[in-house]
């Protein structure tokens, strides 16, 4: 039986199709014809530019013919996010009120893609404004997990998750603004990066002076988001704050932790953790510890202030960019992003500055932990994932003994914007969902956390463990 193309990794199919072992037309047409087994199920598509990726793989394969330069991610079909701008294409947020926009111009990191040689094939669901970790939008409607399609896939980013786990692209877009790239990939069995704060220049916001947003591979391997990285990255004056420091992203990723100090914090202090998730996550811990990394438990010290710092800053930020939409659209909202833009309208500027004493006292504590670790480690989601129809916010409360009970792992580590937060598949829970496990690097040091995700990869592998969707 013939393997079909759309299971190749990213990097399989560029190389293959550099070699003249296949054609770029014919894994485009793989990916499409898996977008349209797929996306009626799944609602992972809201636009899919067909006819555009194959004129454009006519001409990937063109190029391989004459000899032309080859990027590494060339005749490669990728996902971009309906958060990000394409050029021509409508690009509506989730939203009502960009329901018919159409810009006249590419984000950074899609004219990266285009340089590296990748076809952008379709545009991903995201919940409105990309506020949420359910993937349900007012415009879209509700995301599918394809491990269980009567369960959420996680978001912001779950459109692009939902195409990558489901084969319908080797590799997708995200951006992750409190956990926006990891809560999908937790959720839906991949690899899923935030890379450190500026690492990918960013532009899908009307301001790039704020330090929480980052753009970030959802792919089914470690090495596929090294392509992505070595596409992606690299400063662009478009976004002051993006890095002028480099790393290099042409070499595979050492998968080989011998020598690391591992540090893990199961609750990171408050959190109600569901026994599987920590079941699994202790079990990756425990296989990095015998791929002779030194892993030991720490009490990195925060509590739920982190996380409710974030919210505020995060409800200012929706408010600044998107109040202006409610007069006319706010009918049309979902109703839980419009009552964060009403509450961000009405905190002061005072209050808003003074998140960042939360968010220095929590950066001074994992600095803390990060001077005797390489790494700190805990699950990227505390809940598994729950049925789509649930109310996601009445999932955040406190229990009686004071324990946080949420769903993410992850916004904290927004607040500490530097630092590179990856999850990769810890394990699988006992019904099959995978579990997560979110490893945090020190400042800049993207290519450690890979370095960490790769041993999982190597030592508990999941890339050929697929939903049977």
């Amino acid at each position: 039986m013939t393997t079909p193309l759309w299971t190749l990794t990213a990097g399989a199919m560029a190389q293959q199709i550099a070699a003249g072992e296949t054609s770029s037309v014919a894994i485009v047409q793989s990916s499409l014809d898996r977008i349209a087994e797929i996306n009626p199920r799944l609602n992972c598509f809201c636009f899919v530019f067909g006819e555009r990726a194959l004129e454009q793989a006519r001409r990937a394969d063109q190029a391989v013919a004459d000899g032309r330069p080859l990027g590494p991610l060339h005749g490669v079909p990728i996902a971009i996010k309906d958060l990000t701008a394409t050029k021509g294409d409508r690009t509506t947020l989730g939203s009502y009120s960009h329901e018919h926009w159409v810009p006249d111009y590419d984000s950074v990191i899609v004219e990266r893609m285009h340089a590296a040689g990748a076809i952008v094939v379709g545009k991903t669901t995201t919940p409105e404004f990309a506020y949420s970790s359910f993937t349900r939008s007012p415009l879209w409607g509700a995301t599918r997990n394809p491990w269980n399609p009567e369960l959420n896939p996680g978001g912001s980013s779950g459109g692009s998750a939902v195409a990558v786990a489901a084969g319908c692209v080797p590799l997708a877009e995200g951006t992750d603004m409190g956990g926006s790239v990891r809560i999908p990939a937790s959720y839906c069995g991949l690899v899923g990066l935030k890379p450190a704060f500026g690492r990918i220049p960013i532009d899908v916001v009307p301001s790039s002076w704020d330090t929480i947003h980052h753009f970030g591979p959802l792919a089914r391997t470690i090495d596929d988001a090294r392509l992505f990285l070595l596409a992606a990255a690299g400063y662009d004056d478009r976004d002051a704050l993006s890095l002028t420091a480099t790393i290099d992203w042409t070499a595979p990723i050492v998968r080989d932790v011998r020598g690391l100090r591992l540090a893990i914090d199961l609750d990171l202090g408050d959190y109600v953790v569901d026994s599987q998730v920590e079941r699994e996550v202790l079990a990756a811990a425990a296989a990095l510890a015998d791929a002779g990394a030194i892993v030991e438990e720490v009490d990195l010290g925060w509590t739920r202030e982190v996380a409710d710092a974030w919210s505020e800053h995060w409800s200012v930020y929706l408010a600044a960019w998107f109040g202006h939409t409610l007069p006319e659209f706010g009918d049309k909202m979902d109703p839980t992003v419009k009552r964060l833009i009403e509450h961000g309208l009405k905190l002061d500027a005072v209050t808003f500055k003074r998140l960042e004493i939360s968010r220095n006292a929590a950066w001074a504590k994992l600095a803390a932990v990060h001077r005797d670790y390489d790494a700190l480690l805990c699950p990227t989601m505390a809940q598994l994932p729950l049925p789509i129809d649930t109310d996601e916010y009445g999932e955040y409360r406190t229990e009686p003994d004071g324990r946080y009970h949420a769903l993410d792992m992850t916004s904290q580590f927004n607040f500490t914007s530097p630092c590179p937060a990856l999850s990769v598949p810890a394990g699988w829970s006992d019904e099959g969902l995978p579990v997560g496990l979110q490893i945090i690097t020190r400042k800049d040091r993207d290519d450690v956390a890979l370095q960490i995700g790769a041993t999982v990869e190597r030592v508990r592998p999941w890339a050929d463990r697929r939903p049977a969707i």
